[in-house]
């Protein structure tokens, strides 16, 4: 029980960290890592690992720095201004989503903040799985919420959707701002949890 409260509170974290920088109108991508990920470090690693839980701000310094922040699923950060190693790209999308998308392989989460449309999106295994809105009203106030949507989707049983194709009417917003990409079934098993039935 103790990992589950740990790896939600990354996750709200990251979430948190990357609607802030959208806001921004920069960009960012934040790996949890659970499995194997290939990608060199762009940059000298002169910051030593550290618990991103302990030190955000430390964690929101390194996120703007071009490439990824690797976390290791206890809040360790593994690495930063790494380069993902992509042998496929995401249509449509610039280098910062194909290295979601590679990232999200194998069982890793990648949470990227775009700076080109300053939306927040959510990849795991391979498929894009959540879009948030960083503008929504009180947004800051759902990431909780959007972290147990995060647990409530099983990334086997979220279908791909066409990459080539990003278009809100492609998913369903089950809380206003975020739209929840993938199999129409199991969506429609997740509302259906969430009003009680």
């Amino acid at each position: 029980m103790a990992k589950i409260n740990s790896r939600k509170k990354l996750e709200k974290l990251l979430i948190d960290i990357s609607i802030k920088i959208a806001r921004e109108g920069k960009g960012c991508l934040l790996v949890i890592k659970e499995d194997g990920i290939e990608y060199k470090t762009l940059l000298e690693q002169d910051i030593k690992p550290f618990n991103v839980l302990e030190n955000n701000r430390r964690l929101e310094v390194l996120a703007s720095f071009d490439g990824a922040v690797i976390i290791d699923v206890n809040g360790k950060m593994i690495a930063y201004s790494a380069k993902i190693k992509s042998n496929r790209i995401f249509p449509g999308f610039g280098t910062r989503h194909t290295a979601a998308y590679s990232a999200s392989l194998k069982g890793n989460t990648a949470i990227l903040a775009s700076e080109e449309d300053r939306k927040v999106r959510v990849f795991k295994q391979g498929k894009l799985i959540m879009q948030i809105d960083p503008f929504e009203k009180n947004i800051e106030y759902k990431t909780s919420e959007v972290v147990s949507l995060l647990e409530s989707i099983g990334a086997g049983s979220i279908a791909t959707i066409g990459t080539s194709l990003l278009v809100p009417s492609l998913g369903i917003a089950l809380i206003p701002g975020i739209v929840v990409f993938g199999s129409a079934h199991y969506l429609m098993k997740i509302l259906g949890k969430r009003n009680g039935k």
